[in-house]
């Protein structure tokens, strides 16, 4: 893939050009240097890699500031924050499970209640009025 323009970069990490940009100016990702006709900046392997972390971290609910600090710890091989971090990030989507969790268990009570055919109006609905 090396030799690949901004937009095959992005491409390859299934984003949008400028989303690319976006990462370079967070200091995410390098800014390469134009070839010598000074035309197109070139991105090779790397910066594929790169990006794709940058994209499959954010899916695992790390935030930019958060990828920026595993980018570095993985330049300066700082193992300890990373799995410091990454036990964090853990903990909190074990606490957002639970809270969604909850939320399922709630409305499959509600969707219960209001399929019985009981006179009246909705469970589903009063449920999400203001004061109920």
């Amino acid at each position: 893939m090396d030799g690949m323009t901004i937009a095959g970069l992005a491409r390859a990490g299934g984003v949008g050009v400028e989303t690319v940009r976006y990462y370079q100016r967070r200091g995410l990702l390098d800014v390469p240097v134009r070839g010598l006709d000074a035309g197109a900046r070139r991105y090779g392997d790397e910066d594929v890699r790169r990006l794709r972390f940058i994209r499959s971290a954010q899916a695992a609910g790390f935030t930019l500031d958060e990828i920026a600090g595993l980018i570095r710890m993985d330049a300066a091989e700082d193992r300890k924050p990373a799995h410091a971090l990454a036990v964090s990030r853990i903990a909190a989507l074990d606490a957002k499970i639970a809270e969604l969790t909850q939320a399922r268990d709630g409305l499959v009570r509600l969707a219960q209640r209001c399929s019985g055919g009981a006179p009246g109006p909705c469970p589903i609905l009063s449920a999400f009025e203001p004061g109920a």
